[in-house]
């Protein structure tokens, strides 16, 4: 998987609210019951059914299906123990797909609408963290963005929170040729072609202001690009904000 941020700067803050829930999707394109989840995912993202609700959508690939006769080349190991993580938190001692979790504190079968509907309402519905995100052009590289990034939290734990930055991309399809899906063309949702952290947020230091200078791979179409950016409590998991923008 590809990092495309290359450095942290310091900017001005500029903050506000909002009411963003992010829905994570782990998948494989080697998982016969993934499909009608990401078809499902990509119908939550674009109807944004709750209403005052905004839905973010990541399609996460895992790598675990790999061995089962079809290679999956979005699939990544980060992914894999990222739902790991997830697995300890919910008291679960194995990972499947499809997976859904909603704001990092809700998991279920990645195929259940009335679940997602239910928890997405549910994370919405909250006082959120303050998180805005904009880009400018390098001043240096006009071929390279620079996301800035500023918010601050009203309560972490004690532990703190990380500060992810992905990058998703619409549009994308594979024709699968081996597996339990093989012979069927699938259409992805809001792909996750890279993902990090960009920042650490301590109790003591609740605020921040980050810019993230961004190198786009060529083949990666820009008109499809989102950045995603989300502040989650390191000890409970729970996004506490979360912000898209689109890089096209």
């Amino acid at each position: 998987m590809r990092l495309v941020w290359l450095a942290l700067l310091v900017v001005p803050v500029a903050l506000c609210a909002n009411n963003y829930v992010v829905v994570e999707l782990f998948t494989s394109e080697g998982c016969s019951s993934c499909p009608s989840a990401e078809r499902m995912l990509a119908n939550l993202e674009q109807t944004q059914p709750v209403p005052g609700v905004r839905v973010i959508a990541l399609e996460e690939h895992v790598d675990y299906w790999n061995q089962l006769g079809w290679k999956d080349m979005f699939s990544s190991p980060q992914f894999r123990f990222r739902q790991n993580d997830y697995a300890k938190l919910f008291g679960v001692e194995e990972v499947y797909t499809p997976q859904m979790v909603v704001g990092g504190l809700a998991g279920f079968s990645g195929n259940s609408y009335e679940m997602a509907i239910k928890e997405i309402t549910k994370r919405g519905a909250g006082l959120q963290d303050d998180l805005r995100l904009t880009t400018s052009s390098n001043k240096s590289n006009p071929s390279l963005v620079d996301l800035h990034v500023a918010g601050q939290s009203r309560g972490l734990s004690n532990k703190g929170a990380l500060l992810y930055l992905a990058i998703t991309e619409s549009g994308i399809g594979s024709n699968v040729t081996r597996g339990e899906n093989s012979g069927r063309y699938l259409k992805h949702a809001s792909l996750v072609r890279s993902f990090g952290v960009i920042g650490t947020v301590e109790q003591s230091n609740p605020a921040w202001d980050v810019t993230s200078t961004l190198q786009l791979p060529a083949d990666w179409k820009r008109e499809n690009l989102r950045a995603v950016v989300f502040l989650q409590d390191k000890r409970f998991k729970r996004i506490s904000c979360a912000s898209a923008l689109d890089l096209r």
